[in-house]
């Protein structure tokens, strides 16, 4: 048997800026001067239908900008419209379509792939690009709060196959993420408010003074004030970077996902709400109920679980969706089909992690299916139900 280790060194490159596009804006020029390319690279741009339109002059910024700075890309073609949301993730023939797009404007593996848009558009085009060539570089624009703090400074991409959340997908880092506050203007108030139950959620996990400041800044970041939400963006992207590239595990060749806490009820009541949940209103449900049931396995204290209901709900975000009880053919309630699917996409012995204290983890590898139920329970009495106007 033959063996040799192998051994690589990323750069994960987190840039924060405003006017990404603007002629005299130099971020761009920064993290393109970091790739290894003799010449000008092409570049061809994919951008969220969404926020083409809520941004209707970005289209001819982005062209004013690479003609105005001839030295730093090419344009390989026309921007491709990619349209937004969740669903988009569930047309496979969209993958295809990027494909042909990067394959039509001659793109190599010094190419690059600009992707502006949300989580969505995010994780299907740099699903694309990650396996175009065996991979082209790809520079990632996140335009959410969700995408800024959470998902788009990561190194996954993917899409929906078979009803399950990213079935298929790669591991890769992207050459850049570049952090544009100014898309975030766009945002109608539902979609803003999302990023903030990831930043609670790292908070929760990895750093109680973060905790702290959002509790104590509660009410200006349920009214959305810039002034608070931009820094707690910021903040979520440091901690989540900090964690993928300083754990060890960046590619999750384990069975932990210690940044998912609250997700394996988030991923299925996604699903089985046919998406009509977004995600980060899916979070703040399913970290509600991992809140109570660690109440009921004794690893958390009462009324530090309540504490932390109680900010969840103060930002706007509901604590209990009528589709956790549902139930399968069986009678079983189909959320609790969640913790196999959870263990699958990894493998492994299944790993939920949950909160101690505020700013600290554990991962237990079962679930005590009657204090799960317990838990629902309580949250329906709670009464503060998702609807379609939450």
């Amino acid at each position: 048997m033959l063996e040799r280790p192998i051994t690589l060194t990323y750069t994960h490159r987190v840039l924060f800026t405003r006017d990404v596009f603007a002629v005299d804006n130099v971020a761009i020029s920064r993290v393109l001067a970091q790739g290894s390319q003799q010449r000008i690279p092409k570049a061809l741009v994919f951008l969220d239908s969404r926020v083409a339109a809520a941004m209707p002059h970005l289209m001819g910024q982005i062209v004013q900008f690479a003609r105005a700075n001839p030295e730093v890309f090419q344009l390989a073609g026309e921007v491709v419209i990619i349209p937004g949301g969740e669903r988009c993730k569930n047309d496979f023939s969209i993958v295809q379509s990027c494909w042909q797009q990067m394959n039509d404007a001659g793109l190599d593996r010094h190419s690059y792939v600009f992707v502006i848009g949300g989580g969505a558009v995010l994780d299907l085009v740099c699903f694309a690009a990650s396996t175009a060539h065996r991979g082209i570089r790809h520079v990632r624009f996140p335009t959410t709060t969700l995408s800024q703090g959470d998902g788009g400074v990561g190194v996954k991409n993917g899409v929906n196959f078979a009803g399950k959340k990213n079935w298929v997908g790669s591991f890769a880092v992207p050459h850049a993420i570049i952090n544009d506050f100014c898309f975030l203007k766009t945002l109608p108030p539902r979609e803003l408010r999302h990023g903030l139950i990831e930043a609670l959620k790292v908070s929760l996990i990895r750093d109680a003074a973060f905790f702290e400041t959002m509790e104590a800044h509660a009410d200006d970041l349920a009214a959305l004030l810039p002034a608070s939400v931009e820094p707690v963006v910021r903040r979520s992207a440091e901690l989540h970077v900090e964690h993928i590239a300083g754990c060890g595990d960046p590619f999750e060749l384990g069975s932990a996902r210690p940044l998912d806490f609250g997700h394996w009820a988030a991923h299925k009541l996604e699903q089985v709400s046919q998406f009509r949940i977004a995600h980060g209103e899916a979070v703040a449900i399913g970290m509600a109920l991992d809140l109570l049931y660690s109440v009921r396995a004794d690893i958390l204290p009462r009324e530090v679980a309540l504490r932390i209901i109680a900010l969840i709900e103060r930002m706007g975000f509901a604590t209990y969706a009528a589709e956790l009880l549902e139930n399968t053919a069986t009678g079983e309630p189909v959320i609790l089909q969640g913790l196999e699917e959870f263990r699958e996409h990894l493998g492994g012995q299944l790993t939920i992690t949950l909160v101690p204290s505020i700013g600290s983890k554990v991962e237990v590898h079962e679930m005590n299916r009657a204090f799960i139920l317990d838990a629902l329970h309580e949250l329906r009495d709670r009464g503060n139900h998702w609807t379609a106007q939450s």
